[in-house]
């Protein structure tokens, strides 16, 4: 347990409720698509405010099955989900971090626009590397676990 509470900590170090890039890959069909988004992090999901008929989120609605990528030593697995419209009620916790992680939230996003939703990536695996892979965590985000790997050995 000690292992994935201190990957929770590092997750959130690193992504918490800020504004993170991170790559997300969707499958439209048999053929892969990546893009960089601005996402935030918090209790194991990233969040995007995106548009609904954007590809990203049709996609994921078609088939939820992503994977994410973040620049600061993060890759995983998760399940994409549209949370509907920013200013739905069930979205007002959500909305007001990602109001707060991203100062550039009101130039980029017309809310009075039904369309403007959020993208949930609920995580389910991933691999957390810290000091330049002398610490690894291989993160099981479903079953709350993780593995730890000290200086390229086994994981444990």
């Amino acid at each position: 347990m000690q292992n994935y509470e201190n990957a929770m900590n590092l997750m959130s170090e690193r992504f918490g409720g800020k504004d993170s890039l991170i790559a997300i890959a969707t499958k439209d069909g048999e053929r892969m698509y990546n893009r960089i988004v601005d996402a935030c992090y918090e209790n194991g999901a990233f969040y995007v405010t995106t548009y609904a008929l954007s590809n990203k989120v049709k996609q994921a609605e078609a088939n939820p099955d992503v994977a994410v990528c973040a620049v600061d030593w993060f890759s995983g697995h998760g399940t994409g989900k549209n949370l509907g419209w920013v200013l739905e009620p069930q979205n007002s916790e959500i909305r007001a971090m990602l109001r707060k992680a991203f100062e550039w939230y009101d130039h980029a996003n017309n809310e009075q626009d039904k369309n403007c939703c959020i993208l949930e990536i609920r995580l389910t695996d991933g691999m957390l590397i810290k000091d330049h892979h002398a610490i690894r965590y291989q993160i099981d985000f479903t079953n709350k676990s993780a593995l730890l790997s000290e200086n390229w050995g086994a994981f444990a």
